[in-house]
């Protein structure tokens, strides 16, 4: 047996404002993803204020309570959340919501040329409009030369898969343009060969210029009496399990707080079996740990 396509990710938008909306996820298990999961939501602006996460080590089933923008695209997130979602193939040996069982082609890459004069905070603007595009940024060159003038190298792929196109290109140089206004000195868009393509590897961190742009959400300002901004308590317990690992941790809230750790629990190869989530408060049930 399997699960319809639309039930793989499930999002109940809140009815009232001020409420999270739920996001729920029910598909094969990996090592990493929740890792991934959170990354594309931090992508989104998204702020993830509670989760629950249960899993047999094949099929999990996940739930997040997240807080976010009016301008959400949650049709957008719900398709991205799903790619990132391992095929049921790999649980039943049958493919339930992948209509095609050869591996997708890799998307191509394109070399954005941007040469401006220099300024501060110029890098993050750049970043965020083509975060905003939805442009995934693959690898940067950047050099200042002593007149003051900055040339920036960008390899790029389009998640809309539309940067070939003129409409999408101009589209693209308006948006920076923009956000540059008379510091702009030219910008050129090209696709690159394969040899690129190949060594221009996606890096498993989020780059910094890019979650330093995402809204940030009011925490309580009252933390419990033994919780610091500068205290963070990480336990580890081997005796509830004779296989698992429960890893404790508190510490105050932060956005990103959860990629952060599902992403260095999956650079060790750590597989989450569940976790409970509270504002200064996470549990997480892992492979054991020695």
């Amino acid at each position: 047996m399997g699960i319809l396509y639309e039930d793989v990710v499930i999002i109940r938008q809140s009815e009232k404002e001020g409420d999270p909306t739920v996001i729920i996820v029910n598909c094969p298990d990996k090592t990493g993803l929740g890792c991934d999961l959170c990354r594309i939501m931090l992508f989104f602006g998204l702020s993830i204020v509670r989760g629950d996460v249960s899993t047999d080590g094949r099929w999990c089933y996940l739930v997040f309570w997240v807080v976010g923008k009016s301008t959400t695209r949650w049709s957008l997130l719900k398709k991205r959340l799903v790619e990132a979602c391992p095929s049921c193939a790999s649980a039943s040996g049958i493919s339930y919501y992948r209509s095609d069982l050869q591996p997708p082609r890799p998307p191509d890459v394109f070399l954005l040329k941007l040469c401006c004069h220099d300024r501060r905070g110029l890098l993050h603007d750049v970043t965020a409009v083509l975060c905003e595009l939805e442009l995934t940024i693959k690898k940067v060159k950047i050099s200042t030369t002593p007149d003051g003038r900055v040339v920036d190298l960008f390899f790029v792929t389009d998640t809309r898969e539309l940067l070939h196109t003129y409409k999408r290109k101009e589209d693209t140089y308006d948006h920076l343009k923009a956000v540059m206004g008379g510091a702009m000195i030219s910008c050129d868009i090209e696709m690159v060969g394969p040899e690129i393509t190949a060594c221009s590897q996606e890096s498993s961190f989020l780059p910094t210029t890019i979650t330093e742009d995402v809204p940030r959400w009011e925490i309580p300002n009252e933390l419990p009496s033994s919780l610091t901004s500068s205290s963070v308590s990480v336990t580890m317990d081997n005796l509830l399990s004779p296989v698992h690992t429960l890893l404790q941790i508190e510490c105050q809230d932060h956005k990103g707080l959860l990629f952060d750790i599902m992403r260095t629990l999956k650079d060790y190869n750590i597989q989450v079996y569940g976790q409970n989530i509270d504002f200064c408060c996470m549990q997480i049930l892992g492979s054991e740990v020695h």
